[in-house]
């Protein structure tokens, strides 16, 4: 079934009210989730509402967070997100970085306390669309990424986004997770019923599987590149990076060894990292724009392998998803529809799809 944005984020923004959410924090939340999922980043928008609501039942979730600021410099900022969802602090985060990079040509800000915060990409696309380069990235609560010549899961899915401003083109926009693949696209195929792409996801031996409800059931995913032979060990560096930059520098947690030094914590204590860089602090008015669109424009004109199937650069599927969800509505499976649903009864609050 197709639903239209609007109405999935009345749907959405029911379940966040009845649950108690503060209204800055739902409006974040909400936008966030619709933008996910009209950029076609299914994974990563309302699919995410069961999972939301099996934490808030747990007391994982702050409903009322009180998002602050506790360490700041002209061009540095530490965000604490007081244990509510991700999408409230990370875009309160993004949008300081933006603001501070605007005035002294660049910014990093970090956040703890956080939790899940949606796709990166989208935050990284708000820098993009102030004129500005725009980073995001973000640890993970649960692991699924397991290291080279490992056989235990150490990091989650730590996805990198990378946005950037053309001129007369829309921005270039790299939104990629760390793995092979997002826990997300998993769960898609098993709601779908298909069969994984070998080379994803490893079932609880350790072996490759095609199967979403192994791969799911033991969360073990290969890192960028697969397998050792196709340099799997870059994507086990990057997850690294990614840890390295949202846990450790911010003062959130690395997931492996949480039980051991909080063993009483009942929230997970997520961390971001934004950053914004301005290019007029480096080149002339309009000239990194200028050379983005030609590198953009010769990309696409580069001759392809198959000319039924053009060559793209970062952010054109995305944007043509938005041409199509905007126009027909999102697609949602009926099995998703129906859990949504169970959420909104359960909570008491209407059912809108």
């Amino acid at each position: 079934m197709n639903i239209h944005a609007e109405n999935l984020a009345a749907q959405l923004r029911a379940v966040f009210r009845a649950w108690g959410m503060s209204d800055p924090a739902t409006e974040a939340s909400v936008r966030m989730m619709i933008a996910a999922d009209l950029r076609g980043i299914d994974s990563h928008g309302a699919m995410m509402l069961p999972l939301y609501d099996q934490l808030r039942r747990e007391g994982r979730l702050n409903m009322a967070p009180e998002v602050k600021i506790v360490r700041e410099s002209p061009v540095t900022a530490l965000v604490d997100g007081d244990g509510g969802l991700g999408h409230y602090p990370a875009e309160t985060a993004m949008r300081l970085a933006i603001d501070k990079a605007a005035r002294a040509g660049l910014a990093a800000v970090g956040v703890r306390n956080s939790n899940h915060f949606g796709a990166a990409g989208v935050y990284a696309l708000q820098a993009a669309e102030r004129g500005l380069i725009g980073i995001a990235m973000t640890n993970v609560w649960n692991t699924a990424i397991v290291p080279t010549r490992s056989t235990a899961a150490m990091f989650g899915t730590n996805p990198i986004a990378f946005a950037a401003p053309g001129k007369n083109n829309p921005p270039f926009c790299l939104d990629m997770a760390t793995s092979t693949v997002a826990i997300g696209k998993l769960k898609l195929a098993a709601l779908h019923d298909k069969p994984l792409p070998r080379g994803w996801a490893l079932d609880a031996g350790g072996a490759a599987t095609e199967s979403a409800q192994a791969a799911l059931a033991s969360r073990k995913l290969t890192p960028l590149g697969g397998t050792p032979e196709l340099s799997s060990h870059k994507g086990y560096g990057l997850a690294a990076m990614v840890e390295i930059l949202c846990a450790m520098l911010p003062g959130a947690w690395f997931a492996p060894t949480r039980a051991q030094r909080h063993p009483d914590a009942k929230r997970f204590n997520v961390g971001h990292f934004f950053m914004a860089l301005d290019p007029k602090a480096f080149r002339g008015e309009g000239e990194f724009e200028t050379d983005l669109d030609d590198m953009l424009d010769a990309l696409r004109a580069s001759r392809p392998l198959d000319p039924a199937q053009p060559v793209l650069v970062h952010g054109d599927p995305e944007r043509a998803a938005i041409v199509e969800r905007e126009r027909h509505g999102i697609p949602v499976p009926e099995a998703l529809a129906e859990q949504l649903r169970e959420v909104a009864r359960n909570c008491g609050a209407q059912v809108l799809i």
